[in-house]
């Protein structure tokens, strides 16, 4: 069997990672797999732990604002564009599949001067800067919602719908109350705050805890270094920083996620038929993509939108209450999705690469 070279790119947050793992895990034996990331960010970390030859690049910040640092992240852009260039002529993939974040830039651009195809994924509403600027080098664009479509040129844009980790959708509920120590028949509602946590949404939840654990069991993923001691004990409370191989067991056992608005964690919770309550970002942190995702999916009937600035431990019950008690229709629409799997979709695509 012939063998296949493919290059992922894809870096900045988990975000932008974690779909490239499940398109990984899922190709053949025919693809050889390199990873070009940057040097010190969170993809490092995630891409090594597969045993996948990671390569580091410099990678500057793009910014929509005027900085002074865009001077000199320019220069990281450039020099970015040079190593992935050396490194591309080097592995002579038969393409290029990029996620978006700040590294990807110069990994396209130096794939499109060595005539390399590159096919990219938005996962978002709205494209962000990095895949405003990748699509222009792309050569086959994919993308989770299908508003996004209307932001790239229609001939090489396709929508696939979220690549989901496969692993995900064959946890045991049985095992995930074995694994939390949740031995209560009560209902297991799962707090996500993102892979840095998220304060305010970590303060309502523990401030809210005897109105929530009266009636649930909580599962808190707050975020390093955002445990906290006092509660440690709490027999309906269990936190963590982060959670890894005991993830589709925790979310086999749930039945309520607060999350955040996140696209590739929504669609995964969606696969799962998992109601949510979706607390976007704001646009003073953001540039609103989580409040365009949390949208669409309401309007969909998946999910109820907490706003941030709207985030009381008071309105924070009554939301759960609402979810619960309407949670056969929220299960409902998402069994009627028309969601596809994204995975096959992409990979049909990437083997008809020679």
């Amino acid at each position: 069997m012939t063998t296949k070279r493919i290059v992922f790119t894809g870096g900045g947050s988990a975000g932008h990672v974690t779909p490239n793992m499940a398109i990984i895990n899922e190709l053949g034996h025919e693809w050889d797999i390199s990873y070009i990331g940057s040097k010190e960010g969170i993809e490092k970390e995630l891409i090594e732990k597969m045993a996948i030859p990671y390569n580091g690049i410099h990678s500057g910040k793009l910014r929509r604002y005027f900085d002074l640092e865009n001077v000199s992240d320019l220069f990281k852009v450039l020099k970015g564009c040079f190593e992935a260039r050396q490194i591309l002529k080097k592995l002579k993939p038969a393409v290029v599949f990029s996620k978006g974040g700040f590294v990807t830039v110069p990994v396209v651009i130096a794939a499109k001067s060595l005539g390399i195809p590159v096919y990219i994924h938005e996962s978002d509403i709205t494209p962000g800067l990095a895949n405003k600027i990748a699509q222009r080098f792309s050569t086959r664009i994919f993308t989770s919602f299908k508003e996004a479509k209307q932001y790239f040129p229609d001939k090489k844009t396709k929508v696939a719908g979220s690549p989901i980790r496969k692993a995900l959708l064959f946890g045991s509920a049985t095992k995930g109350r074995e694994v939390l120590g949740l031995k209560e028949p009560l209902p297991i509602i799962t707090i996500m705050g993102g892979s840095l946590g998220a304060k305010k949404i970590n303060e309502a939840v523990r401030e809210s805890l005897p109105q929530i654990t009266a009636q649930y069991q909580v599962v808190h993923l707050c975020g390093k270094n955002q445990l906290d001691p006092l509660l440690s004990n709490h027999p309906r409370y269990r936190q963590y920083e982060y959670v890894h191989d005991e993830l589709a067991d925790i979310l086999a056992a749930t039945d309520l996620v607060v999350t955040r608005g996140g696209s590739n964690a929504i669609f995964e919770f969606l696969a799962l038929k998992i109601p949510m309550i979706i607390i976007p970002l704001g646009r003073d942190q953001s540039r609103g993509d989580q409040i365009l995702n949390a949208k669409s999916f309401q309007d969909k009937g998946y999910s109820i939108t907490l706003e941030e600035n709207d985030l009381t431990n008071e309105n924070l019950v009554k939301t759960i209450e609402k979810v619960f008690k309407d949670k056969e229709k929220f299960q409902s629409k998402m069994r009627e999705s028309s969601n596809q799997d994204a995975l096959q979709v992409i990979i049909q695509e990437l083997n008809k690469m020679q």
